[in-house]
């Protein structure tokens, strides 16, 4: 791999080499092209003909992967996105909602990106499983959300599940205890690629079993796939005849996003000629979000730069909070017939994003993936929207979990509100130790949750435990030493308070 992209680059600089470099680039595909066929013969029927779909779109993406000749931006060529290319939400929701919303909300899918697994936070099977609130799952509060706003509106928005072939076996088992709820719910399946090892540069599976050694040679493409595995699926096409018009689509850990009227009323009320295609939830940069990918003007266009793309020299710049103001929540609101119209024209257009990893046997391999956002720039009249923070509440640590089990938010229908009672609007910032990474090793250090209403800032390390109705403010570092415990007594208020050492409180 390396050899190959040094070749590459040596022969841009160097026009002999060109011809050397196509010859290698040609010799390389064909050969994955008959890899894939001999994995693809070692089955037969229904698995046969998926796979052969999957193939299809990865064959596009390696294509694409060998012709890449260094960064995808040009640094000099980035632009601040003009002045009404993102929207503040305060502008949008000023203009007030018709009598009523439920023509706009018949025209609308809710689509939750469900492809994940629970491992970094200790847990078996799908992401979207984990309770996070009073027993609640992920799924269990979308679920309750749309069925509050079909009841309330007396319409039929349908939710639709993104699942991975991670996922799919365990989500399509939970998904027969909502058939009472008054929401109906579709799934679709990511498509599945093979990982390629970095040296080869062609598949580690030897066939098309999920087994064995096989188990670690096949991974979902990042959640860029959806626009082919949603119309590959018929689903796209089925929804569409159904008079819907809009996707809503997030993250499913992301608990802020719900279905916002404000957006989706904007969206359906823009003139014809002018219809926007494509919205991006953006929200304000805080030192937490360094990492997030960003909206950028490129070309003439609205465009997403996610840190991957950026060249080394230019990181620092990307993350300072001065230069690129937002980031992209990944709340995303897309027009069904727009991604059609792009699938059948081939013409969707994102970023690779070559991901590394080393198998458990120590084989390294690349995963060639996409990002949903990165097609904003495929779609016609697209738009960022800067949203309240609130709208961007994903959960990917027991930190974060912490948050939202917690008195700082209410729970209603499905949704999470900042308490009232809380004076300032920000969430705390909550590190939690790696004797908190899992969720029922987390579970087990709380008998209750702490009372967090006034708390700005808690890191908890090592071997500590919280016994009943702890308070806790301002700002409280608790750390054990290695091999000293601390018990925070049941009642304690701790405000302003750094406790180390040992404190062990034993039942008498």
């Amino acid at each position: 791999f390396d050899i190959f992209v040094h070749g590459l680059s040596k022969g841009v600089a160097n026009g002999g080499m060109a011809e050397f470099q196509e010859m290698m680039r040609q010799q390389l595909e064909s050969s994955m092209h008959t890899e894939l066929e001999k994995l693809l013969d070692t089955t037969t029927g229904a698995e046969r003909e998926v796979s052969k779909k999957d193939f299809e779109g990865f064959k596009n993406l390696y294509h694409r992967f060998l012709q890449v000749k260094g960064p995808s931006v040009e640094w000099i060529k980035i632009k601040r996105p003009p002045e009404d290319s993102i929207q503040p939400y305060d502008k949008i929701s000023a203009r007030g909602l018709p009598d009523s919303m439920a023509n706009s909300l018949n025209k609308l899918v809710v689509v939750k990106l469900n492809g994940g697994l629970g491992t970094s936070m200790g847990c078996k099977g799908p992401k979207s499983l984990i309770s996070v609130r009073n027993e609640n799952t992920f799924l269990d509060l979308t679920v309750q959300q749309i069925e509050h706003l079909n009841k309330t509106y007396n319409t039929d928005v349908p939710l639709v599940l993104m699942n991975s072939f991670n996922t799919d076996e365990d989500t399509k088992k939970i998904l027969q205890k909502y058939t009472h709820h008054r929401v109906k719910i579709h799934t679709f399946n990511q498509s599945r690629y093979p990982r390629i090892n970095k040296e080869s540069l062609l598949p580690v599976a030897t066939n098309l079993s999920m087994t064995g050694q096989n188990t670690e040679g096949w991974y979902p493409p990042g959640h860029g796939d959806i626009y082919a595995s949603f119309y590959n699926s018929g689903l796209l096409d089925q929804l569409i005849a159904q008079g819907k018009e809009y996707i809503f689509v997030s993250n499913i850990d992301n608990l802020g996003a719900t279905v916002d009227l404000h957006i989706l009323h904007h969206l359906v009320s823009q003139p014809n000629g002018k219809r926007c295609e494509f919205i991006m939830e953006v929200t304000d940069k805080t030192r937490a979000d360094v990492k997030g990918g960003t909206l950028i003007q490129y070309e003439g266009k609205l465009r997403l730069l996610e840190i991957a793309q950026v060249p080394k020299a230019h990181v620092d710049e990307f993350k300072s909070v001065s230069k690129f103001k937002i980031f992209n929540t990944n709340n995303l609101w897309i027009s069904l017939a727009a991604i059609k119209r792009l699938q059948e024209q081939k013409a969707m257009d994102m970023e690779i994003i070559v991901n590394s990893k080393t198998l458990d046997g120590g084989q390294n391999v690349i995963q060639l993936e996409t990002a949903v956002g990165a097609a904003i720039k495929s779609f016609d009249n697209a738009l960022g929207i800067n949203v309240p923070r609130s709208r961007f509440l994903p959960v990917k640590t027991t930190s974060d979990l912490l948050l939202v089990m917690s008195n700082l938010y209410s729970l209603e229908a499905g949704s999470l509100t900042m308490s009232p009672k809380r004076e300032f609007p920000t969430t705390p910032h909550v590190k939690l130790g790696s004797s908190f990474t899992k969720v029922q090793e987390y579970l087990t250090r709380f008998e209750s949750i702490p009372d967090m209403l006034e708390l700005d800032h808690l890191t908890v390390s090592g071997d500590v435990t919280f016994g009943k109705n702890v308070s806790l403010k301002g700002t409280v570092i608790i750390i054990a030493n290695h091999g000293d415990r601390i018990d925070i007594p049941a009642g304690s208020m701790l405000e302003n308070k750094i406790v180390s050492g040992n404190l062990r409180i034993l039942d008498h």
